[in-house]
């Protein structure tokens, strides 16, 4: 063989060397990405915030990896519910940065508006705060770790129909999900029997609720049904419920998402004995929730434990099974596959994965507001077992 034939071979050998270590250096060093969508900034700015926390404390708790591999967190901010700007930074997050994963989401109208995008590319996306009953149904690759107003409403119910509450005024805020609330509360309390006297729908520009707290008081009704957005709603509802001597006349306050933990001590002493049916409480006793609080302190000292973080602690628990199924390979369909059989042990209690609606099947808590020490807290006070979204079959 020639000097120059064994030089050549020599340098394939060489290249062919550098090339496998390369690869599997490479192989060693892939990182998954995963894009979380949600507001960072403007009023809605906290709930961000929520999705952070939640997410980098489950990676930080799993020894900062996911099935063995280096995970990207990539966050876009979308302001609000903004459904065109949301298209556009979902696109930028498939096609310029390649995302493996997409989750986040507050908003419904954000969630249908990437439904075509995460069918076309095949990019599981985890749903983690977004409560409409009809997203799942946009895109073979939504996955749900939130909730939906239906799943909480029906138990509750329930629980008033069988507590001897037979007239009830239902409180909504007009937009939809208050429409949801309303008649998911209508459709069950009817069927076990209950009256509803009067629906009463409030603008969500309302800052004012005497007058309709007083018609209310004025209906004969034994309780009222609220749905209301969180902050100031909440805040300002409770007052006119309080002022207007509904707590003292025995109107019980029915409720599910008003008393979260993030605008919960604004509440003070007016939030004392108020009920609501609700998935997560950060009170919940078990281990799994004495973990996730306090990997969220480890995180940041102020992060809040409420259902947004959960939903963002599960939605990557989800994300991390996907990665584990698919060898951290870009699979959407062996992804998703793999999600429908979870079931885990959460936070908030036990939770699958439905096969068939890609929905979380969850326990519904019976909770009302006590002291613990000088703290506000949800206690729950009965487990209504595990609720599917009835709202699928609408």
């Amino acid at each position: 063989m020639s000097h120059s034939i064994r030089r050549s071979a020599a340098a394939l050998t060489i290249s062919a060397a550098t090339t496998l270590a390369l690869t599997s250096f490479g192989a060693a060093a892939q990182t998954v990405k995963v894009g979380i969508v949600g507001p960072f900034s403007g009023p809605f700015a906290h709930y961000g915030t929520l999705f952070k926390n939640g997410a980098e404390a489950y990676i930080a708790s799993q020894g900062g990896k996911l099935a063995g591999k280096e995970v990207e967190l990539i966050y876009r901010d979308t302001g609000g519910p903004n459904p065109g700007q949301t298209k556009t930074l979902v696109q930028e997050l498939i096609v310029k940065d390649k995302v493996d994963y997409l989750g986040g989401f507050v908003f419904t109208p954000n969630a249908f508006a990437v439904a075509p995008l995460i069918q076309q590319s095949q990019t599981p996306t985890v749903i983690f705060n977004a409560a409409t009953s009809a997203i799942t149904d946009k895109s073979e690759f939504f996955i749900r770790t939130s909730y939906t107003l239906w799943q909480v409403t029906v138990p509750m119910a329930q629980w008033a129909a069988k507590n001897n509450i037979k007239k009830v005024v239902t409180a909504v805020t007009d937009y939809g999900p208050g429409i949801d609330a309303e008649t998911a509360f209508k459709s069950e309390f009817a069927k076990q029997g209950g009256t509803v006297v009067e629906s009463i729908r409030m603008p969500i520009s309302t800052t004012d609720f005497a007058p309709f707290v007083q018609r209310i008081k004025a209906s004969g009704a034994q309780a009222v049904y609220t749905f209301l957005p969180g902050g100031p709603p909440n805040l300002g509802f409770v007052k006119a419920y309080n002022e207007n001597g509904l707590a003292k006349a025995g109107v019980q306050f029915l409720g599910t998402a008003e008393m979260d933990e993030f605008d919960l001590q604004k509440f003070g002493d007016s939030a004392l004995g108020l009920t609501t049916a609700f998935h997560y409480s950060a009170a919940h006793d078990s281990p799994a929730n004495k973990k996730f609080v306090e990997a969220l302190k480890k995180k940041d000292a102020n992060a809040i434990a409420n259902y947004a973080s959960v939903g963002a602690w599960d939605g990557m628990h989800v994300i991390h099974k996907m990665i584990e199924a698919t060898g951290g390979q870009k699979d959407g369909l062996k992804a998703v596959a793999a999600a429908r059989s979870l079931q885990w042990e959460s936070p908030r209690g036990p939770v699958r994965i439905d096969p068939k609606t890609r929905h979380i099947v969850q326990n519904v808590y019976l909770r009302q507001v006590e002291k613990a020490g000088a703290l506000l807290v949800n206690k729950e006070v009965q487990n209504f077992g595990p609720h599917i979204d009835y709202g699928l079959d609408k």
